[in-house]
């Protein structure tokens, strides 16, 4: 892979039930390169789940501590932490799709069935059950191409149906989601604080390509926003891994510019520029 993906639209509108999420018109010349292309999509109808990503080299592991709005840290035994993870990476002609909630998911023949509707090929599908739960990968592919898929919108619309279908059929997950304010049964037993959650990192990785790993809140279209932050200031993005767990998101991308690893000043720019709007900041009426 190795390509500059352009400008992806973000999600105009999202239902309420989270059965359809659509999309802008979006023009660009491609997503990961080489045999990855993102074409352009005019409006895309989903019944969102939840999705997550790769296998990367070397980097820390993510913080199992969730930061919330008060400094604490609390954990929910009761309800195991849901898991949706998105591998572009170990596979060269398919994207892997792993979700883990403990021991509580079946076979998830309906979320094989909700895959399809996307356009979607289910390859192949696995249960393996190891002490941390049961983890279910699927092997996936697009119908019309037949190799992996790596468009950002339909990734990131891969998740959404992943996580729509985890809070219908189990309520509860709901309550360790952060989608689950919206549109779960239950309310999330933590608010996280985007500003203490936000972790951003940029890792050398070779003499072509650089690692960026994001760590920050979770919330619908953030795949979409990432790659086009930076795509946006003409760093291209390879490949890449993106986790939803639990209230969190970690990302991690292969990145370049110009076909070498991003030197330092330029880390800098791009760790600055994803901190500004995963942040969000807003000016307190106080301050005026």
């Amino acid at each position: 892979m190795a390509g500059a993906m352009v400008s992806c639209g973000s999600i105009c509108e999202m239902c309420t039930s989270l059965k359809v999420i659509e999309k802008q018109p979006i023009s660009s010349s491609g997503f990961f390169n080489g045999s990855l292309a993102l074409n352009p999509v005019h409006r895309l109808y989903i019944t969102p789940k939840r999705l997550a990503l790769s296998r990367s080299t070397i980097i820390p592991k993510a913080s199992a501590a969730t930061a919330v709005e008060d400094g604490s840290s609390q954990e929910t035994t009761a309800v195991p932490t849901p898991k949706v993870i998105i591998d572009l990476d170990s596979d060269p002609d398919a994207t892997v799709v792993e979700v883990t909630f403990g021991d509580r998911l079946g076979a998830l023949l309906d979320t094989m069935n909700a895959l399809k509707n996307l356009g979607l090929n289910v390859v192949k599908a696995n249960v393996c059950l190891d002490s941390s739960g049961k983890h279910n990968t699927f092997t996936i592919t697009k119908v019309s191409t037949g190799r992996k898929v790596d468009d950002p919108e339909l990734l990131e619309a891969i998740r959404l149906t992943i996580i729509n279908n985890m809070m219908e059929y189990h309520p509860e997950s709901s309550s360790r989601l952060a989608m689950g304010e919206a549109f779960g049964a239950f309310q999330p037993y933590q608010k996280i604080d985007v500003d203490i959650a936000t972790h951003i990192h940029v890792y050398d990785d070779g003499p072509e390509r650089s690692l960026l790993c994001v760590e920050t809140a979770d919330r619908p279209g953030l795949i979409v926003d990432l790659v086009k932050i930076i795509t946006d200031i003409n760093i291209d993005v390879e490949s890449g891994e993106f986790d939803t767990e639990g209230l969190l998101a970690k990302a991690k991308f292969h990145v370049s510019y110009k076909g070498k690893a991003l030197i330092k000043p330029l880390q800098q720019v791009l760790a600055n520029s994803l901190r500004y709007f995963l942040r969000r900041p807003t000016t307190e009426d106080a301050s005026f």
